[in-house]
């Protein structure tokens, strides 16, 4: 019986992904990623946990010493009334005020910037993965990708060669 127990101890304490912006990882050179809070009203919560988001076009500003998130679609929750949320509208992050001013430097330089990562649950919060980062030039991308396919093709050699060795 108490096994039953911690088992949903644990299932309520895991992370349920909502939105990934795969693109930043592409475009931007990570340098340095931050997990941190989302003050949120009850129906863009409830929009989230329906697994409705989009992080494609959102970035972090520092204002006064707090950090916000831009840009960052969240559609109306379906069943809201006049308390409905606008979509795009810009929310504040919850961070230390040592991680706020650590970025608030870092941003400041030049070809840096703050972008989402990740948008998910972690024990019933909202929680979203920022990172400071920098702009990758066309070469680069072209180097990243390259660099994929190298290494997908030496996999799939290795991969060729195991089954050969087995027959």
């Amino acid at each position: 019986m108490a096994k039953a127990k911690d088992k949903d101890k644990d299932k309520g304490s895991g992370r349920k992904l909502v939105a990934q912006n795969k693109k930043a990882r592409h475009d931007y050179l990570i340098i340095d990623t931050y997990e941190c809070g989302l003050v949120l009203t009850g129906t863009e919560v409830k929009s989230l946990r329906q697994g409705r988001a989009s992080l494609v076009d959102g970035f972090v500003q520092i204002e006064r010493g707090e950090a916000w998130l831009y840009n960052v679609h969240v559609p109306e929750y379906a069943q809201g009334t006049w308390t409905n949320h606008s979509a795009r509208r810009k929310r504040k992050l919850l961070l230390h005020r040592a991680e706020i001013d650590k970025l608030e430097s870092k941003s400041q330089e030049s070809g840096h910037t703050i972008v989402p990562l990740v948008l998910y649950f972690k024990e019933g919060r909202a929680k979203v993965e920022i990172a400071l980062a920098k702009g990758k030039k066309e070469y680069d991308k072209r180097q990243t990708l390259r660099e994929k396919q190298d290494t997908r093709e030496t996999n799939r050699a290795v991969a060729a060669a195991k089954r050969r060795q087995r027959a």
